[in-house]
């Protein structure tokens, strides 16, 4: 079966696709930048790079973190955060649903063994 993929790119440039998107779910479920970044097998640097690229997409903040030390730290989405990520599934949903017949008859013609050869 073939699989759609959906990235938003702003006209800024600026960008918020599935990777973005299952990064700021992994901090919303672990409650932490290091957490989501070792969940997704990715440096805590490149986490961070990503959520600072996010944050600056936006008027608001999608992330906020506290540093961490002897007390902890930890991150969590904001309310915007939540927001964005609710969005971004429901386009996600609607752009898979309409595409769904679309997809079936590519894949159906498509070879299986016809992987990238790039």
């Amino acid at each position: 079966m073939a699989r759609l993929r959906v990235s938003i790119v702003f006209e800024s440039g600026a960008r918020i696709g599935p990777g973005k998107a299952k990064l700021l779910e992994s901090i919303r479920d672990t409650g932490s930048i290091s957490a989501a970044a070792r969940e997704m097998g990715m440096s805590y640097k490149r986490a961070w790079v990503l959520l600072d690229s996010i944050n600056r997409t936006f008027t608001e903040p999608v992330v906020t973190a506290a540093p961490g030390g002897a007390g902890g730290g930890g991150a969590r989405l904001t309310p915007f955060g939540v927001e964005v990520l609710e969005r971004y599934a429901r386009i996600l949903e609607r752009a898979a649903s309409e595409a769904a017949p679309e997809l079936a008859a590519l894949a159906r013609r498509a070879r299986p063994d016809a992987g990238p050869k790039v």
